[in-house]
C-alpha cells in the first residue's frame, strides 16, 4: 500500500470538506443580514437590454446566462417564463424564475443598470464598445397574499411565439402579453405549448410586479426606494464589466471589484451580492 498516497488524498478530501464547512458557515453568516420579510422568497429576475442594438442584446444575453450559471452554482432552480430572441444575436429580453431558499435576499442587489466595456466582435475594425442592460429583480409572492387584479384592470392579447421552444410556437397563438391598464406594466410568457399556461405564468409576473410596486409606494422608507430607483437609470449603472484594456469587475455601489471577469461571467456572484448586503 503506497502510504504517501493515502496520506496526499487524505489531505485532498480534508481540504474539500474544510472549503465545504467554510462556504456554509459563509452561508450562514451572511443570511444574517436576509431579514426583511420577503427575503426568503423566490425570485423572478428580467432582463433587458439598452440602447445599442445587437451590442446589448448580446450583452443582455450574456448576463441571462451568467445568472443562470449562479443559479446552478447555488443549487437553485430556475423556470424560463419568457425568451425573446435578438434579431441578430443575444435577446430583447428573458424573464425567469429563480427558485431557492433566500433566492430574492441574494438576488435582490442585482437590481440595477449594468454596464459593459470590450473590445466588439461584431465590429469589424475591432473598436471598443461600452453597452448597457437593465436587471430587475422581484419577490415571487405567494397565492395568499392579496393582490387584488379584476379583468376590467387588464388588457390581455395572444399572439404567436418565436424563437426556441419547438414548431409548435410559430402555428398557434399560444403566446400571452398582459397589460394593466393603470400602472401600463406589461408581462409576457411565451415559454408553454398552453396559451392558459402561458397566461399563469404572466399572471404570476404581474402579481410579482405589482406587489414590490405597492410595496414601495406604502414603504415608510420611502425616501430610499426612490433612492434606489434613481441608481436603474441609464447611465447610472451599479456595476460596470470591463474586458478591454484590462479585465475588471467593480460595483460602483460598494466599491467591491476583481479582476476575474471570467469568473464572475461564470456565475461566482457570491463577493459581490456579499458586499452589498454587508455594507448597505
Amino acid at each position: 500500500m503506497d502510504e504517501s498516497g493515502d496520506s496526499a488524498e487524505a489531505v485532498q478530501e480534508f481540504t474539500k470538506a474544510a472549503k465545504e464547512f467554510e462556504e456554509k458557515l459563509s452561508d450562514l453568516e451572511l443570511r444574517t443580514f436576509l431579514s426583511e420579510p420577503d427575503d426568503m422568497r423566490d425570485a423572478i429576475v428580467s432582463i433587458h437590454p439598452g440602447a445599442g442594438g445587437t451590442e446589448s442584446t448580446d450583452w443582455a444575453s450574456m448576463l441571462h446566462r451568467m445568472y443562470m450559471r449562479y443559479a446552478d452554482k447555488k443549487g437553485f432552480e430556475t423556470e424560463l417564463i419568457d425568451y425573446q430572441p435578438g434579431d441578430e444575436a443575444g435577446i430583447k429580453s428573458s424573464t425567469f424564475e429563480i427558485k431557492g431558499d433566500y433566492a430574492y435576499g441574494y438576488l435582490k442587489s442585482e437590481s440595477g443598470v449594468h454596464r459593459l466595456v470590450r473590445i466588439s466582435p461584431f465590429d469589424a475594425n475591432k473598436r471598443r464598445h461600452t453597452s448597457f442592460a437593465s436587471v430587475f429583480v422581484y419577490p415571487l409572492i405567494e397565492s395568499n397574499i392579496d393582490v387584488d387584479i379584476k379583468d376590467d384592470d387588464i388588457r390581455i392579447d395572444t399572439f404567436r411565439a418565436s424563437g426556441a421552444g419547438g414548431q409548435h410556437v410559430n402555428k398557434v397563438s399560444s403566446a400571452v402579453r398582459i397589460t394593466h391598464l393603470e400602472t401600463g406594466i406589461v408581462v409576457s410568457c411565451q415559454s408553454q405549448r398552453s396559451q392558459l399556461k402561458n397566461k399563469e405564468s404572466a399572471m404570476k409576473v404581474l402579481r410579482a410586479r405589482l406587489y414590490q410596486l405597492y410595496k414601495e409606494k406604502e414603504d415608510a422608507k420611502r425616501e430610499k426606494a426612490e433612492s434606489e430607483k434613481k441608481k436603474i437609470e441609464w447611465g447610472s449603472q451599479i456595476r460596470s464589466y470591463v474586458f478591454h484594456p484590462y479585465n475588471l469587475v467593480k460595483d460602483h455601489r460598494t466599491e467591491h471589484e476583481t479582476s476575474n471577469a471570467e469568473a464572475v461571467m461564470e456565475g461566482e456572484l457570491d463577493e459581490f451580492i456579499n458586499a452589498y448586503l454587508t455594507t448597505k
